[in-house]
């Protein structure tokens, strides 16, 4: 009987140390395990993390808009390149809407000068050849007096020779007038583009704005030559 009760404490020491043994391993194995999902975890949400950098300007860019802000056109250069081709004193003042007022000028004329230099030249070969053929006015349709007249008329329905040579001067005379106002007046818009380059570049700058305003307020005038002296006074602004 006493060997049965001591085989039998001595198995249950036995299950009590392999049960002690298996709790410290199993906790043993959560305090390893713990620390490693930790750490791997914590890494990864940093990484998620939006960075978020600052945008900065190059100084290029910078230096740039400067410039476009600062720039202003110089006088002398505009007249200049007005001067030697129409025009481009506008362009260089980025006053790109007159272009077509320079140049529409220019073309028309140019066009009258042309126009008007056909018909006197015209006319004064016809006055020249009927003035040649008083004595014997020719019939041929090719001469000059005779390719010239309207359509359907003749020199007899036009006057006689007389009439006629004098309506061939007038109209010699008219074509030449006109065709001289037209080179002073083609020289009067080369003249205004150059006038309007400079004038552009000198006011590039001006304030032009509707803000003009008048303000009138009293004011005390201080004397710094004489001690304690004052005086009352009207102070006139203009701003504009």
């Amino acid at each position: 009987m006493r060997r049965t009760f001591v085989i039998l404490v001595l198995v249950l020491t036995y299950f009590l140390r392999v049960w002690a043994s298996e709790a410290d391993s199993v906790s043993l194995s959560v305090d390893t395990v713990q620390p490693t999902v930790v750490d791997t975890v914590t890494p990864i949400v940093d990484t998620v993390k939006p960075v978020i950098m600052p945008v900065v300007e190059k100084p290029d860019t910078l230096l740039l808009n400067s410039q476009e802000l600062l720039w202003k056109p110089d006088p002398l250069r505009a007249t200049w390149l007005a001067v030697i081709v129409p025009g481009l004193g506008q362009i260089y003042n980025r006053s790109y809407w007159k272009l077509p007022i320079v140049y529409g000028g220019l073309m028309g004329c140019g066009f009258a000068i042309s126009w008007n230099g056909e018909k006197y030249e015209s006319y004064k070969q016809a006055y020249r050849d009927i003035l040649a053929d008083a004595n014997n006015i020719s019939s041929d349709p090719t001469r000059s007096y005779n390719a010239i007249l309207p359509e359907g008329y003749t020199i007899e329905r036009m006057g006689g020779v007389a009439n006629y040579t004098s309506i061939l001067k007038d109209r010699q005379n008219s074509y030449r007038r006109n065709r001289d106002i037209s080179i002073v007046v083609s020289i009067l818009v080369y003249a205004l583009s150059i006038i309007d380059a400079y004038v552009d570049a000198q006011l590039f700058d001006f304030d032009i704005s509707d803000d003009l305003s008048i303000n009138i307020e009293p004011q005390i005038y201080y004397d710094t030559q004489i001690p304690d002296q004052k005086s009352a006074e009207l102070k006139l602004a203009i701003s504009f």
